[in-house]
């Protein structure tokens, strides 16, 4: 029983944030227009090298980037971006 709850516990810590929680791809849409593409536009999303390759990934970049722009987005706020992010371009 007890490795039984430990195989729980640690498969659900290697579950991305962006996927333990319903994301607001909407929201998550807003405010990639209103800080990210404003500032790269949506070609780094598509070009042939780009640098995420996992969900994973792509969250900790939306972190990355959400921390070098000083948003100080919650953590719903993340979820939503990676989860559009994912969603429109990426296809995790």
């Amino acid at each position: 029983m007890k490795l039984r709850l430990q195989i729980v516990f640690f498969t659900l810590l290697s579950i991305p944030a962006a996927m333990t929680t319903a994301a607001d791809t909407a929201h998550g849409k807003t405010l990639t227009q209103q800080h990210c593409t404003a500032c790269h536009g949506n070609n780094v999303y598509t070009r042939d090298n780009r640098r995420v390759s996992t969900l994973a990934g792509l969250e900790q970049q939306v972190r990355r980037c959400e921390l070098s722009l000083g948003l100080k987005w919650f953590d719903e706020d993340v979820n939503d971006v990676t989860a559009y992010l994912n969603e429109s371009f990426y296809k995790f």
